[in-house]
């Protein structure tokens, strides 16, 4: 079992950045892969950006792709999502995932945390 928690939401303007944070405890951080998704008010939750055990491989949506570096720092069992050029259409609340496999943290990852909201202002 894995507990997740997201920090570094907020509110800012387009064309800003911003970094969110998920802390994860319980065992063996380091052999999960770990995701983002986010969801829009009226909106399904969508996937944003997946990343390895070991993060030398990264996995991102087209609506982020150049504008958004997931990372994940082992050591300190915490993963990050850098945003940059955030746009209005990133205003979502965004979700910390993590799954045994692959296909799982894109699609239906077995562990959530509890969402930091981002909104941006246009």
């Amino acid at each position: 079992q894995v507990q997740l928690v997201e920090s570094g939401g907020g509110l800012v303007q387009a064309g800003d950045s911003l970094r969110l944070s998920c802390a994860a405890s319980g065992r063996s951080f380091s052999s999960y892969y770990m995701g983002w998704f986010r969801q829009a008010p009226g909106k399904e939750r969508e996937f944003v950006a997946a990343i390895n055990w070991s993060g030398g491989s990264s996995y991102y949506a087209d609506s982020v792709k150049g504008r958004f570096t997931i990372s994940r720092d082992n050591a300190k069992n915490t993963m990050y999502l850098q945003m940059n050029s955030l746009e209005a259409e990133d205003t979502a609340v965004y979700y910390c995932a993590a799954d045994t496999a692959l296909r799982g943290v894109r699609t239906r990852p077995d562990y959530w945390g509890q969402g930091t909201q981002v909104t941006v202002s246009s």
